[in-house]
């Protein structure tokens, strides 16, 4: 699905029109068709709106030399009147510059409208998050909660029904580690854990907090340099091997506590305004026995092959993506095939994940039993079991798949794809995004700020790795409260006559935005180096910058005793003739054109799972109105028609910043 460029998205719509002209002009001119018609956007509005280097392109095609073509093809254009445009012009070597009807353009931006998407909404499966319910949430896990609930927006605002899932592996290795802790460490049993987690909740300490900090025992326990080593490594099997099979006091005592932590990984992230709509787990996709399903299809199919001789002997194995033998090896066993079923009978990491992405698709012949978890404003996260309620949503059947998951997944995620395809789901296949980001690490001065030791080498380095086995890193909650905190000292001194509860919720606004852009700020192939000081300042590109753009909007409407709505009705009367032209109004007709491109951004980040591009772009239209306001007296412009004009400006900057901070998981708060 993509956006419809019906008449609210000006620079979409305007985009598609000239496409469609250069089309024709292509057929009618030199008989030919072009599969994509580039169309770039110059570096300022003097240049024009829209840029095309068409000409360089045809240039070998019809052997002439691209300015002799461009000349051609915008005497063509000249040639009959081309709605919303005012003039094409020949530019250097061969660009064509096309320049759009301002007055044209305002008009139809002001005018207040919903986006319009075309097609059939898509149904979309996005999961992210994906926690360990092992310990605390992290400032790691925030980077794929943060990007994979924008991008949930993102598809929503362009009219598709997304279903929100965050897997949830209860039975791995990770939770073992804690059920370990708790057994041995602590000499534990299920009653003994009930205990203690009803003496936390009565002393106001925390099962995920404390949990982390026996996670980094556990870790330490199974390094002992001793004879104990492989022995403890054994309890370590045993107690994985317990919890997968399920029906004993070892699972239990790991379902408990996984539930619990589970439980404080969704408060945590509904603090940043992230919600879910089904929690998967793995219990019930070994339970439910998804995978023998999954494995009869494969075999069947030719997938899968059982492999005789070689390193891989007693496997059950498929062919990687993307690798080709030489012919002389044709006779011999695949030595790089991927293990899917152990020698051993045990079933691959890959091999589940297959069998959970048929159900994603609605392609296995089975289903969760589904219950009811955890309560939102709005709706009800569900859980999987093995036999739940009756009525429930319906989940799965998606026809497209986005897997948030970080990039040192992608071999798993490649050979999860490679089945599905060889299975013959191609159309399923190719609908298949991992949409994979880098890891977040902290600055040298950020871990001295949570009071981590940081040696005098680490100090000159540009980040430093974080680590939940040895303990170092920062919790999600304490992250948030850390901003919180001083994002309140700063709100208590600047508005002192508001009440406290008001100046918590300014505060939490603040922080929330500036966390949230922090991370999307960077595209997803970008290692973060998360840094307090530089998240919080309300200069630069940040999210209190953003959102101060909109307050001092809110500002300029109270003084001048309307609203935004109201601007953007009072500037239709006004007669905009050379009002939008010249160089003295090109910061005023900057913040139109930009404003005018929210919708194409929309379909960019979509299109590339970016959306680093709009918080770009929201940063772009921040900067736009505030060299606007440095040039143009707003409140004591004489001009009454020209005061209009600079009114609705302004109206436009607040209506798209609004836009594009909602999409972005961001509140602008009244006052800053």
């Amino acid at each position: 699905m993509s956006i419809w460029p019906g008449d609210y998205d000006v620079y979409l719509k305007q985009q598609t029109v000239l496409k469609e002209r250069l089309s024709a002009i292509l057929r009618e001119q030199y008989e030919l068709e072009l599969a994509t018609l580039v169309v770039e956007q110059p570096p300022e509005s003097k240049f024009g709106e829209y840029a095309l280097p068409l000409a360089f392109e045809l240039a070998r095609k019809l052997r002439k030399a691209p300015r002799k073509i461009a000349e051609e093809i915008v005497a063509g254009l000249a040639a009959e009147p081309l709605a919303g445009f005012a003039s094409f012009e020949v530019a250097g070597a061969g660009y064509i510059n096309a320049r759009l009807d301002r007055e044209a353009a305002a008009r139809t931006l002001a005018a207040e409208a919903e986006l319009d998407a075309g097609g059939e909404p898509l149904r979309a499966l996005v999961e992210h998050t994906s926690i360990n319910p092992n310990k605390a949430a992290h400032v790691g896990h925030l980077r794929n909660a943060i990007l994979g609930d924008t991008f949930v927006r993102l598809l929503k605002a362009a009219g598709n029904k997304v279903d929100v899932q965050n897997y949830i592996d209860n039975t791995g290795v990770q939770v073992a580690d804690i059920v370990v802790g708790l057994v041995h460490l602590e000499g534990m049993k299920l009653a003994d854990v009930a205990a203690l987690m009803e003496r936390l909740a009565v002393e106001g300490e925390r099962i995920d907090y404390y949990c982390w900090d026996l996670y980094a025992r556990v870790s330490q326990w199974y390094e002992v340099d001793d004879g104990e080593k492989a022995a403890r490594k054994q309890v370590r099997l045993d107690t994985l091997h317990a919890i997968e099979h399920g029906g004993n006091e070892t699972a239990e005592i790991a379902d408990k506590v996984a539930t619990a932590v589970l439980r404080r990984h969704l408060e945590t992230m509904l603090r940043l305004g992230i919600e879910y709509d089904f929690l998967p787990r793995e219990s019930e996709i070994l339970h439910l026995h998804f995978w023998n399903l999954a494995f009869e299809q494969m075999k069947a199919k030719g997938v899968l092959y059982f492999e005789e001789e070689g390193k891989n002997k007693g496997c059950w194995v498929m062919k990687r993506p993307g690798t080709e033998r030489a012919e002389a090896e044709q006779d011999g066993p695949d030595e790089d095939a991927k293990v899917i079923v152990r020698s051993n009978g045990t079933v691959t990491y890959v091999g589940k994940d297959i069998a959970y992405h048929l159900w994603k698709f609605g392609l296995l012949g089975k289903d969760f039993g589904y219950r009811k978890f955890f309560e939102y404003l709005r709706h009800t996260c569900w859980i999987s079991v093995e036999s739940g309620e009756a009525d429930h949503p319906h989940f799965g059947d998606a026809q497209a798949i986005y897997n948030v998951i970080d990039s040192r997944q992608a071999d798993p995620q490649a050979n999860v794809v490679e089945a599905l395809r060889g299975m013959g789901y191609t159309e399923q296949a190719a609908r298949y995004t991992h949409f994979s980001y880098e890891m977040v690490a902290l600055t040298p001065r950020c871990a001295m700020d949570l009071g981590y030791a940081v040696s005098e080498e680490d100090q000159g380095r540009a980040y430093i790795e974080v680590s939940g086995r040895k303990g170092f890193g920062v919790k999600a909650d304490d992250l948030i409260d850390k901003l919180v905190a001083a994002t309140k000292g700063e709100v208590d001194s600047r508005h002192p006559e508001l009440e406290d509860a008001e100046r918590v919720e300014i505060a939490q606004k603040i922080a929330v935005g500036a966390l949230r852009y922090f991370m999307l700020k960077y595209t997803r192939n970008s290692v973060i180096a998360f840094d307090f000081k530089d998240a919080l300042s309300f200069e630069g590109e940040t999210g209190p910058y953003l959102q101060y753009a909109v307050v001092r909007t809110r500002s300029i409407f109270r003084k001048a005793g309307t609203t935004a709505e109201q601007a953007l009705v009072d500037v239709a009367g006004v007669e905009l003739a050379g009002m939008l032209d010249g160089e003295e109004n090109e910061a005023i007709w900057a913040v139109w054109l930009r404003a005018g491109k929210t919708s194409l951004l929309l379909e960019q980040c979509i299109q590339t799972a970016e959306p680093a591009y709009l918080a770009k772009h929201a940063f772009q239209l921040a900067q736009e109105f505030s060299n606007f306001y440095r040039k143009h007296h707003i409140l004591t412009e004489e001009n009454a028609a020209k005061k209009k004009l600079l009114l609705a400006t302004a109206a436009v900057a607040q209506r798209e910043l609004v836009r594009s901070l909602n999409w972005l998981g961001m509140d602008a708060p009244e006052v800053m």
